[in-house]
């Protein structure tokens, strides 16, 4: 699959990413780069790290702002990209301050909105196959409404990014803004953070260390998911950027290849070597029970778009991150 590099050549172009040294952030911001724009990386540092963008720190057309979207905007210049990433995507960091978590997604997305209008450039919104709940579908398709627990513990992250597709399409309903909507499925790779609770970290990390793999269910009947490796997510962001502006979504960006989170843990002892036995846990309150998107509107619109990276050969890549960045 070859990649749009398209009319990104220069330095008159400045894109904005907030949540820009957070796991993704810091994977869009690196690849925008390296497609000759100017960067703005926006980060409160919540749960995003500084070590995942000190290799751009050297480039001069990368800057780092330490800011929160919920507050008013800086002053930034001149933009002709804003991309909206900033929010705790990991259950244990959302559920630990989910007012924060809800407003994020609310008036920071409200802010971004705003300051995309005034520069007359596009917002892409980085949404989330939690919209969905515990889907009554499978695949889930953009045009299902989902089946989401208003009031449960997640609901701050489900209903806060419900909300942001909300705002974002009466913003451009209402002003003309430009918006793109994507849903993103689960997404793993280096510059996961170690404790950020979610399944492929948790079972490398442990993996590595040889502890326990913690998993959620019984044996034999286990959560099914669908794991797309971070360089084909980054590939249909800037995909969904460059589509005409009649384009606003939302479009699915995932795997659709299924496993079990059983098969999952089976994967990573083998590809670690690791002896740590398997246990199983009480599955958490509200947590879907299968996840599969179906990308037929990504592959439409996006050129082809479709994820390349195997389980497998992505999994190896993101052992070898853990490896040398925790000495594991």
């Amino acid at each position: 699959m070859e990649q749009l590099r398209s009319n990104i050549s220069s330095d008159n172009k400045t894109a904005l990413v907030a949540g820009g040294a957070g796991f993704i952030g810091s994977h869009l911001c690196r690849r925008l780069l390296a497609d000759g724009m100017r960067v703005i990386c926006m980060d409160n540092l919540q749960t995003g790290s500084m070590q995942n963008i000190s290799a751009l720190a050297a480039d001069r057309r990368f800057r780092f702002v330490h800011h929160d979207i919920v507050h008013p905007m800086p002053q930034l210049g001149t933009l002709t990209q804003i991309y909206n990433l900033a929010c705790p995507a990991s259950p244990r960091h959302y559920q630990a301050t989910p007012l924060q978590t809800t407003m994020t997604c609310v008036q920071g997305t409200v802010n971004l909105l705003n300051l995309a209008h005034e520069n007359h450039c596009t917002l892409l919104q980085a949404s989330t196959s939690e919209v969905y709940g515990d889907a009554s579908v499978c695949p889930q398709q953009e045009q299902y409404w989902g089946n989401v627990n208003p009031t449960g513990i997640r609901a701050c992250y489900d209903e806060g990014k419900r909300c942001a597709e909300t705002l974002c399409m009466d913003h451009h309903r209402t002003y003309g803004t430009s918006v793109k909507i994507i849903r993103i499925f689960n997404t793993y790779g280096p510059h996961m953070a170690a404790d950020d609770g979610r399944v492929v970290s948790n079972f490398i990390v442990q993996a590595l260390r040889g502890e326990p793999l913690t998993i959620h269910g019984t044996e034999g009947n286990t959560h099914i998911r669908s794991f797309q490796y971070i360089d084909d997510l980054v590939e249909a962001i800037c995909r969904m950027m460059q589509t005409a502006p009649e384009v606003t979504g939302p479009v699915n960006i995932g795997n659709p290849e299924q496993h079990t989170i059983g098969e999952l843990a089976d994967i990573v002892l083998r590809l670690t070597g690791s002896a740590s036995p398997k246990t199983w846990h009480p599955i958490p309150a509200d947590d879907p029970h299968r996840r599969q998107p179906d990308i037929t509107l990504a592959t439409r619109l996006l050129n082809g778009w479709q994820p390349k990276i195997s389980l497998e050969e992505g999994l190896k890549k993101t052992i070898e991150y853990f490896k040398n960045k925790y000495s594991l």
